[in-house]
């Protein structure tokens, strides 16, 4: 039993399993803003661009209820069945402005991690026969002259 508990604090103890856990949580967080973004301030404008339309509550009533209903939150309460087409457009809008944020940070952090060089071994290299720099054996230029040099079969 002690073996298995060790095992189990070393694997939740992984930087994996600690940095997924912390981007579910930012995640989450952040997927409350985006939902606010796109409820809040994106689709209001947007609906009355479109004529005052509340796309929360733009459905149509595939089995009406007791009574009519104007909102899907009545259409709810009275028993209607309705396609609600309004709300499947927030979520896809807000789907595509956090996939576009994700994409940025993404896009960002790449830029900003530090790449490592290759390191070449010193039997694949040689030298420029014009301007004596050290290049890659399967080099057909120079990096630093731009001279054409013969390709040399490793």
């Amino acid at each position: 039993m002690q073996h298995m508990w060790n095992d189990f604090k070393t694997f939740v103890m992984k930087g994996n399993v600690v940095d997924l856990a912390v981007g579910v949580i930012i995640g989450g967080a952040f997927g409350g803003i985006v939902k606010s973004l796109v409820d809040d301030v994106i689709m209001p404008p947007v609906g009355l661009l479109m004529g005052g339309a509340d796309f929360s509550n733009l459905f149509l009533v595939l089995k009406a209820g007791k009574e009519a209903a104007v909102s899907v939150a009545q259409a709810k309460t009275v028993g209607a069945v309705t396609l609600n087409y309004g709300i499947f457009i927030n979520t896809t809008v807000n789907f595509l402005i956090l996939a576009a944020a994700i994409f940025m940070m993404v896009k960002v952090i790449s830029r900003l991690q530090v790449k490592k060089p290759a390191v070449v071994p010193a039997s694949a290299i040689k030298d420029c026969k014009f301007c004596y720099s050290p290049i890659h054996l399967l080099a057909s230029r120079c990096p630093h002259c731009t001279s054409e040099v013969p390709v040399v079969a490793i």
